[in-house]
């Protein structure tokens, strides 16, 4: 399984992500969401070299011009509520994709202690197509295997991309461990060591739930 993790090559991803962890910046809920859409953005045009291609003739006004065009279906899932700037950044570049839509949260036990469910879907069939799962915080990885196992009540996809914008190491080899390494790629903007006794990835960003849309009550 390769794990790509943006923050090992400086570029704009790195200004983006450096707003997006900063106390002074991250307060405007509408550049919050943009810099999601943007790493969203440069994640899909990263993405799409990797993808398969077939030649097309495309009539000009003057002649026909060869051209190449993505040739695998790709369907891009995200989890609520998070995860909607970071999908849409993927969508503005993959818009001929399809879409799906889980919504996961917590339910905690205790304060420390805490179960991930599942409790709605929406998605198109997957079987043979290439799979996205868009959820900007990969913590624990719980919530992302979740929904990868939701989606497979859709069908069986030919390759999966992970995508987040931060990661815990935990969660790095969580995925490892539970998603298919054949054919499974994972994309990060960065991936921090720490996690603490409240799941939250340490220094991260915060909840970016809140930070994108308002705190929750």
């Amino acid at each position: 399984m390769e794990v790509i993790n943006f923050a090992e090559t400086p570029s704009l991803v790195s200004q983006y992500m450096s707003e997006l962890r900063d106390v002074n910046v991250q307060s405007d809920m509408l550049r919050f969401r943009r810099n999601l859409e943007r790493i969203g953005e440069i994640m899909a045009y990263e993405m799409s070299k990797r993808m398969r291609y077939k030649t097309v003739d495309v009539t000009t006004p003057l002649a026909v011009a060869p051209s190449q065009v993505l040739d695998e279906q790709v369907v891009l899932a995200t989890i609520f509520r998070a995860g909607i700037p970071f999908h849409k950044g993927f969508l503005d570049y993959f818009d001929h994709a399809q879409n799906a839509f889980v919504s996961a949260y917590r339910k905690y036990r205790e304060k420390e202690n805490f179960d991930v469910f599942i409790e709605y879907i929406a998605s198109p069939r997957i079987d043979g197509k290439t799979l996205v799962i868009a959820d900007p915080m990969l913590a624990t990885g719980s919530s992302m295997d979740l929904c990868y196992r939701a989606l497979l009540t859709k069908g069986e996809p030919a390759h999966v991309h992970v995508a987040s914008i931060i990661a815990s190491r935990k969660a790095i080899d969580y995925v490892k461990a539970t998603f298919p390494a054949d054919k499974t790629t994972v994309w990060v903007g960065a991936i921090d060591e720490v996690i603490n006794d409240h799941s939250y990835i340490v220094p991260g960003l915060g909840d970016a739930g809140d930070l994108a849309y308002g705190i929750k009550e």
